[in-house]
């Protein structure tokens, strides 16, 4: 899968380009993450890519053509990308939506930041507007990385062991708990059964906890 990202700020993507999971599967070629800078894209000596609001208010609005021009030039190369703004307005993201979109071959994310983007770019030059939740942040980048790792754990190869994937959403529940050694700290013990080497009742174990879980954090699931 390949991302492009058009950003003013490149340099935060650098983390996950280098680190972690997202880092092993560009090393593995399974995924790509090109940063755009929108900045190169203006048109005045100032490399200002916003201006006031149209009836006033306060912030600044980031302007048409650059972003056109940034998404023409993206196109060019692949002229089947699917571009997505993220927005709080989207389509909020989930397990389901993230597996959904990881099937598709490119995606390239706008971030906006100020008082948004002009509306004339979600309606003509967008595809999609996501939101990674119902709240305000200071601009679209890191809701950009999130949904970067979450698309690129559900690509074939990407994670180290493919059971990584049977993780909270992957079947409509919460997780069951987990324990590591030691076995006893501070009087307090990991339960017998998962000590027992009985998978089926281990097995048995976690999915009546990963229901019981579900229903006392997140009774909306159920």
């Amino acid at each position: 899968m390949r991302f492009d990202v058009i950003t003013l700020f490149p340099e935060m993507f650098s983390a996950i380009k280098n680190e972690g999971v997202i880092a092993r599967g560009i090393k593995k070629s399974l995924l790509s993450i090109n940063t755009w800078q929108l900045r190169d894209f203006s048109d005045n000596k100032h490399r200002n890519i916003d201006d006031a609001p149209y009836g006033g208010g306060a912030g600044m609005v980031m302007q048409v053509k650059p972003i056109r021009d940034c998404i023409d030039k993206i196109k060019q190369k692949i002229p089947n990308t699917t571009v997505i703004y993220l927005s709080p307005q989207g389509e909020k993201l989930t397990h389901q939506l993230a597996l959904e979109l990881s099937k598709l071959e490119s995606i390239t994310l706008l971030c906006g930041r100020y008082e948004g983007v002009d509306e004339r770019v979600i309606e003509y030059d967008v595809d999609k507007e996501v939101s990674i939740g119902d709240y305000v942040i200071s601009g679209g980048e890191l809701g950009a990385m999130v949904m970067i790792d979450a698309l690129s754990r559900q690509i074939p190869g990407v994670l180290g062991n493919e059971k990584s994937l049977q993780d909270s959403f992957s079947n409509g529940l919460l997780d069951c708990p987990h324990y590591t050694r030691p076995e006893i700290i501070d009087g307090q013990s990991v339960p017998k059964v998962l000590m027992s080497g009985h998978q089926a009742n281990i097995d048995a174990w976690r999915q009546e906890k990963a229901v019981k879980n579900t229903h006392k954090k997140r009774q909306d699931l159920i």
